[in-house]
Order: C-alpha cells, then structure tokens, then sequence
C-alpha cells in the first residue's frame, strides 16, 4: 500500500463535493489538501433532509475555489491517476452534471406522480 505524502495529487471529499487536489500538509490523521479541479459540485439544502425544500434554511453550496486549502480525515482521500482536469471546466461540467442529475429526478417525480393519479383513479372509481 502507498503512503500519500506532500505533493500527491489526490480525490477529496468534502462537504457533499468531490475534488482533485494536490497534499500541501501532513499529520498522522489529517492533510491539509489545496483544490485544483472539481469532480463532482456540492449538493444544495439540508444534507441531514435531503430532497427537502420545505425546510428553515436550505443551504446554497459553492464548490470550494481554486487554490482553496481544506483539511481532510487521510482515509477520506485516494490517489488521483491521470492528468488534472482545468478548474474551470470542470467546475462547469461538475455543475452541468449536477443540474442534469435534478432535472431527472424531477422528471421521474413528475411521471411517478403522474402514474400515481392514474392509479388512484383506478382503485377509488
């Protein structure tokens, strides 16, 4: 097994978002890890209710900048293999991706919906 040291370029989670980053700091449990690109944009609203709208305060989550420097638990991060993708772009395809992801769900509620009202009409004539 590898042991990741200062310089590695890694995938790190943090806070609903995934990205690639480059280890600037070590200590037996934690790194300190600095954003290069972005893998996947941070989920918005609650994260203890998800698919909540109806909440106090539904949170509006940025991707973390370029540069920016986050501490990570170590096992929380792997090695990144291959080339570093450019930051902005893959913060716009991270949040195209996210937003196509929601209109599908909200598509399938729509249908689910939908085929529900067809149903109660059949049971309850």
């Amino acid at each position: 097994m590898s042991i990741i040291a200062v310089g590695d370029k890694v995938r790190a989670v943090y806070k609903s978002g995934e990205y690639v980053a480059e280890v600037v700091e070590l200590t037996d449990r934690r790194a300190a890890v600095k954003v290069l690109a972005v893998l996947k944009h941070p989920a918005q609203g609650d994260l203890h209710k998800p698919h909540h709208s109806d909440i106090g305060f539904f949170h509006q989550r940025r991707a973390l900048a370029l540069n920016e420097t986050i501490i990570v638990p170590l096992p929380t991060i792997v090695f990144h293999i291959g080339p570093v993708p450019d930051y902005k772009q893959s913060l716009k395809e991270a949040l195209e991706s996210e937003v196509a992801s929601l209109k599908q769900q909200k598509e399938y509620a729509d249908r689910s919906l939908h085929e529900l009202a067809e149903l109660k009409k059949d049971y309850f004539h």
